[in-house]
């Protein structure tokens, strides 16, 4: 390849790969779109399952982070109950909504762990990673033992969308 088709290369691609880091805002708005995309999270955290039980704001949060990274580089998912649905509403920074323990839940993990949810290795289960340690916890415990199985899909997506997992963002 001459010199200039490798600088061409590479001026196409780092579009591509900028904003590729894992767990930072463009990370979440991707994860959002694949929460709604999957018919599990969507329906089995629906309704009264789940998603309706947000305290009468109309949204639950989802707030995570790479403890690398520190709390202050957490994002979030705003989940809203519609027409019985879980549906992500938006993705990506924390945008100012109260946290609040008794509805929301904020998750935090080394790299190395969330690698081990993301791919649903043995013990990285959400019920595995909650009793090892491997996944911090704050939320609602009880709710969040209720619907294990359909969280073992948010962490397995975790490992779907990907991500340089290098530096902080």
């Amino acid at each position: 390849m001459t010199k200039k088709a490798l600088w061409v290369s590479l001026a196409i691609a780092a579009p591509l790969t900028s904003h590729a880091a894992f767990m930072d805002a463009d990370w979440a708005k991707k994860a959002c779109d694949a929460w709604n995309a999957d018919a599990t999270l969507t329906s089995k955290l629906g309704g009264d399952a789940w998603a309706a039980h947000d305290g009468g704001r109309g949204y639950k949060l989802i707030q995570i982070y790479r403890e690398g990274c520190g709390e202050g580089s957490r994002i979030q998912l705003v989940i809203a109950n519609q027409d019985g649905k879980a549906r992500c509403v938006s993705g990506g920074a924390p945008d100012g909504k109260a946290f609040d323990k008794k509805y929301d839940y904020l998750m935090h993990a080394t790299d190395d762990h969330w690698t081990c949810m993301g791919a649903g290795k043995f013990g990285c289960g959400a019920m595995g990673a909650m009793t090892t340690g491997k996944l911090k916890f704050t939320g609602p415990k009880m709710e969040a033992m209720g619907v294990m199985g359909p969280f073992n899909r948010f962490l397995k997506l975790t490992g779907q969308i990907g991500g340089e997992k290098g530096a902080c963002q």
